[in-house]
C-alpha cells in the first residue's frame, strides 16, 4: 500500500514516514529539493520533488497512494498554504488508488488554556490566533466525503531530533542562555515523537473515519521542571529567564502565546479505538538521552535548529 506524506523531511513528517515504512509501506514524501531528496532515499523512502504552493507538482504521486498524510506547518505562510494543502489532498479522493484515508496533522494547541481540567476531543476548542484556522480545517477533513478523513492532534512533541524541547537545547549548549516563555508554571501536554509516529500508522490501519485523536503521554509537565531537566542535561549552570508572553510575542509572533498555554489532555480515546499506547518516559525523565540524542542529529545535518 501506498502512503503519500507532506513535510516529509521535517520533524514530525520524517518520523511518521519512517513508521510507516518501517511498517512495510510503500511511501513517497514531498521534499523541496534535491539536496534533501537524499535524507529519503537513503531510509527507503520515494521523493516527490516539489512544493506546497504547487499542487500540479505532486498531484499525481498523490493521487496514486491510498494514504495522504499533511504533516508540514509552514508558519511564514501558515494558514493559505495549510488550506490549499488539505484542498488539494482532499480533491484527489477520487482519483487513482481508492477509497483514500486523509490524514490532517492539527495539534493540542487548538483547545487553548485548559487549566486543571483533563480535558479530551469532546470538549469545546479556544486556539490562539496562530492557530485559529485549524478547526475550520479539521472539520472539513472530517466532513469530506468519499474519503476516511482523520485529524490528529498531537501534544508537544520532544525525542529524537529535538521537537520544541530543542531551542532549550540549543540555547544551552549553543548560545549559553536558556530561556522559556511565560512564568513556568503552565503545563505541557506532551509526546514522543515515535509514539506520535505510531499513532499516524494505528490510525491509517483503523479502517476509521471522520475521527479526531488527541495523541499525548500522560505526562503534563510544567515548563521549569522540562527546562530545568534541559540545562541539567546539557551542564548549563546559568539562570532560566522566563520570558513574559507579550515580550516574546514581539520576536516569536503567536507562537509565543502557544508556548504559554497550560494543558492538561488524555488520550483515551486513541487508546480505545486505536490501541495506541505511549511507551517512552516522560521528557524530565530521559533529557539527557534525548539531549545526547540531539546533539548527534545536529552532528548529522551540519546545523542546530531549535525545532523543526
Amino acid at each position: 500500500m501506498k502512503v503519500f506524506i507532506t513535510g516529509s523531511t521535517g520533524y514530525i513528517g520524517f518520523n511518521v514516514a519512517l513508521a510507516f515504512r518501517s511498517a512495510g509501506y510503500d511511501v513517497w514524501g514531498l521534499v523541496h529539493n534535491k539536496a534533501k531528496a537524499h535524507k529519503l532515499i537513503k531510509n527507503g523512502i520515494h521523493p516527490v520533488i516539489g512544493s506546497m504552493e504547487a499542487p500540479d507538482e505532486y498531484s499525481e504521486a498523490a493521487a496514486n497512494c491510498s494514504i495522504l498524510v499533511h504533516a508540514s506547518a509552514d508558519y511564514k505562510n501558515f494558514e493559505p498554504l495549510d488550506r490549499k494543502t488539505v484542498q488539494t489532498l482532499l480533491g484527489l479522493g477520487n482519483r487513482g488508488a481508492c477509497p483514500k484515508t486523509v490524514i490532517y496533522t492539527s495539534g493540542v494547541w487548538v483547545h487553548g488554556h485548559t487549566g486543571c481540567a483533563v480535558v479530551d476531543e469532546t470538549m469545546p476548542l479556544s486556539p490562539p490566533e496562530i492557530v485559529s484556522h485549524r478547526p475550520d480545517l479539521e472539520k472539513t477533513v472530517l466532513g469530506a466525503q468519499g474519503i476516511k478523513g482523520i485529524v490528529i492532534r498531537p501534544g508537544n512533541v520532544y525525542g529524537k531530533q529535538g521537537g520544541l524541547t530543542g531551542m532549550w537545547f540549543n540555547g544551552a549548549h549553543n548560545e549559553h542562555s536558556l530561556t522559556a516563555v511565560g512564568d513556568g508554571s503552565n503545563h505541557w501536554a506532551t509526546v514522543h515523537v515515535e509514539d506520535l509516529s505510531r499513532a499516524y500508522l494505528l490510525a491509517a490501519e483503523s479502517g476509521l473515519g471522520q475521527e479526531v485523536f488527541n495523541i499525548c503521554s500522560p505526562y503534563s509537565l510544567t515548563v521549569n521542571d522540562m527546562a530545568t531537566a534541559a540545562a541539567c542535561a546539557t551542564s548549563y549552570t546559568g539562570d532560566i529567564r522566563f520570558i513574559p508572553t507579550q515580550e516574546a510575542a514581539g520576536k516569536m509572533g503567536g507562537m509565543a502565546h502557544c508556548l504559554a498555554l497550560d494543558q492538561h489532555m488524555e488520550s483515551r480515546k486513541a487508546q480505545n479505538l486505536l490501541g495506541w499506547r505511549h511507551l517512552h518516559l516522560s521528557f524530565t525523565d530521559e533529557a539527557g538521552l534525548h539531549f545526547e540524542s540531539w546533539k548527534a542529529y545536529q552532528q548529522e545535518t551540519g546545523k542546530e535548529k531549535a525545532y523543526l
